[in-house]
């Protein structure tokens, strides 16, 4: 068995410890250590140096089982997207030193077999760009934008939380694609990367502007021809309200409504009126693309015409903060936990 320098044998992670009421608290959560266990056959040891937190774990806190992924079990560690390094092998197809991703989140170090773990290259880029625009946040964006979107030269998107990870891609393919775009983000700082870093055509910053509709309408006073819902609530009713004849809609997530219930949009007969296409999407749809994701979005990347913003914390300890942050708003592009150097 080959080893490299540090060998872990301990491992902190965090746990669930009770399922969230509404908003989600420290309380919900628990640090915790183990030992790991000895390496069998075709296992390896791995360092996880940077982990994601994302909005959708918090649809796997609660006990319901009627979603399309399994809950979070209670006092198990929680589960997420990470890379890592291998720091120990008895499986000839990832040598210590290689680089890997893994669902194996939420702790700083884990035993596991190669058939959970995708190699990535750090040549391409950060090891934290394969948990955002070259993981799975990418893949949504790019895959759910490009199939159902199906934008063309010319056309406008309006794309909502466009400072996240997804929405962030979102509008730099449509622009790669030749659309207009116009975003809508929280705060000055996140409009003026889109606009100045992003290439966005127009951001709109919705804690400042009074009526969204109205400034939808004056960005847009043609209409709507793609509208990428990540937030929903009023901007749902706003892209409504602006699409349009023939428009199309594609809901990837609504993060307003992912601790209590909001209000249906009012205005759902628009969809009807204007004959829109409106299509949900899950990651696990888009799986089949993950070849043509694969070539264009280095490609893109290596000729800078998409970028990416980060928001890190440092520490497994952190973990819970990082989280909790994504719901008030804290994030500008992927929210990330380092847990410790890349070599």
């Amino acid at each position: 068995m080959a080893s490299g320098p540090r060998l872990p044998t301990t491992s902190r992670e965090i746990r669930l410890k009770r399922y969230p009421k509404g908003m989600p608290t420290h309380d919900d959560f628990e640090l915790a250590e183990v030992a790991l266990p000895p390496l069998a056959d075709g296992q390896m040891t791995v360092r996880n140096i940077v982990m994601s937190v994302d909005p959708y774990m918090r649809g796997r806190m609660t006990g319901a089982r009627d979603s399309y992924v399994a809950p979070f079990d209670l006092g198990q560690p929680l589960l997420g997207h990470a890379v890592g390094q291998v720091m120990a092998s008895r499986d000839g197809a990832y040598p210590v030193g290689a680089y890997v991703s893994s669902m194996l989140g939420w702790r700083e170090a884990f035993v596991a077999a190669g058939d959970q773990l995708s190699p990535v290259d750090p040549k391409v880029a950060p090891l934290s760009a394969y948990l955002g625009v070259l993981g799975m946040p990418g893949l949504t964006a790019y895959g759910g934008l490009l199939r159902y979107g199906q934008p063309k030269r010319g056309q406008t998107l309006f794309v909502s939380g466009a400072a996240g990870a997804v929405g962030s891609v979102v509008g730099q393919v449509a622009k790669i694609k030749g659309c207009r775009v116009i975003g809508s983000a929280g705060g000055p700082e996140k409009v003026k990367w889109l606009t100045e870093v992003a290439g966005f055509d127009h951001v709109i910053d919705y804690k400042a502007v009074g009526d969204l509709t109205a400034e939808v309408k004056r960005l847009a006073p043609d209409g709507i021809d793609i509208y990428f819902e990540n937030v929903g609530g009023a901007h749902l009713e706003a892209a409504l309200e602006n699409m349009k004849l023939h428009g199309r809609i594609i809901i990837c997530g609504m993060i307003a409504g992912y601790n209590e219930r909001m209000p249906g949009p009012s205005n759902l007969m628009r969809i009807v009126r204007r004959r829109l296409t409106v299509q949900g999407i899950l990651v696990l749809d888009l799986q089949d693309m993950g070849p043509d994701f694969e070539l264009d979005m280095p490609r893109w990347i290596a000729e800078g015409r998409v970028k990416w913003q980060e928001t890190v914390f440092e520490g497994i300890e952190k973990a819970p903060d990082a989280f909790l942050g994504l719901f008030s708003g804290r994030n500008h592009g992927k929210m990330v936990v380092r847990l410790g150097p890349d070599k």
